[in-house]
């Protein structure tokens, strides 16, 4: 039972650093906005289910970068409230990842959608 109780904690942490995300970052906000209209088109479109599991996927690596590029921004600041290249540079590549992926994503939904809304206005 103890093992349960300690799981539990684990998992009521992780909750936590996901809420203190979508509450305090702008971008995770974004990102979830788009991540909604994205779901709706998949629905609306009857995606196969591989497609749904490559957008369900994307959506999660989204997130979850941006998790991460929270993270190190905030141990970026933790170390170092004034300014300093090396945490300039830590800050850049994190949000850097993010955008990469973002761009990623959207080709990703491209390639998916775009056979879908040929269909649609042909």
């Amino acid at each position: 039972m103890k093992e349960w109780k300690r799981l539990l904690k684990r998992f009521s942490f992780a909750w936590e650093g996901i809420v203190f995300t979508f509450k305090n970052e702008k971008n995770m906000k974004i990102h979830c906005v788009a991540a909604l209209f994205v779901c709706m088109a998949a629905w609306m479109f009857d995606l196969s289910k591989t497609e749904w599991l490559l957008i369900l996927i994307t959506i999660g690596v989204v997130f979850s970068l941006e998790m991460v590029n929270t993270a190190i921004e905030r141990v970026v600041d933790l170390i170092t409230p004034e300014f300093h290249p090396l945490a300039k540079i830590a800050k850049d590549v994190a949000a850097g990842a993010v955008f990469v992926f973002a761009i990623i994503s959207v080709i990703i939904g491209a390639i998916i959608f775009f056979p879908h809304f040929i269909a649609l206005v042909s």
